[in-house]
């Protein structure tokens, strides 16, 4: 069976940017990373991850493309296929590609279709828009200082009578 999905870029310009692709469902989510990098023209060199998400796009179990904790447990994507993470129940990923510029993707299942004879896998089938120079901005909870601003305008940090906390903890 041949799984067909729409990868979205998240971005904040009124342009739509997509590729529809084809992949066999016994490839490997590498095989699906390699497609979306070349389909959106990066050159694959940079670390990236699927996520598992649900109907609401909520990030779950991290997939990545190597291992960089400790105990080697992470999830990887050269030994995970594709029929394993996603099927008719399971139609959604995030993909990020490159962690300092967070270019985010929306991965979705479209359908599943037999495979037609002659044809190559993976396949690029449709582009739509074209890929911005940077990755688009993301805002962050963070970015917007004020609503973490745990200090009352009146405080002075150097009144330590007023502070919270024994001094002589040690």
């Amino acid at each position: 069976m041949v799984y067909r999905f729409r990868v979205i870029l998240d971005n904040d310009t009124d342009e739509d940017v997509f590729r529809d692709l084809e992949i066999r469902e016994t490839d490997t989510l590498e095989d699906l990373h390699n497609i979306i990098t070349q389909s959106f023209g990066f050159d694959g060199t940079e670390m990236a991850s699927f996520y598992i998400s649900n109907d609401q796009w909520n990030q779950g179990e991290e997939i990545s493309l190597f291992d960089l904790s400790e105990d080697n447990s992470t999830r990887l994507m050269n030994e995970t296929s594709l029929d394993s993470v996603v099927h008719e129940a399971q139609t959604k990923l995030i993909y990020i590609y490159d962690f300092l510029s967070m270019w985010t993707f929306y991965v979705e299942l479209a359908e599943i279709v037999d495979e037609t004879e002659g044809n190559d896998y993976p396949n690029l089938m449709f582009i739509k828009g074209q890929v911005p120079d940077t990755a688009p901005d993301k805002l962050f909870e963070a970015d917007n200082i004020n609503d973490f601003d745990e200090y009352d305008e009146d405080s002075d940090v150097n009144d330590y009578e007023s502070l919270d906390f024994d001094e002589n903890w040690n």
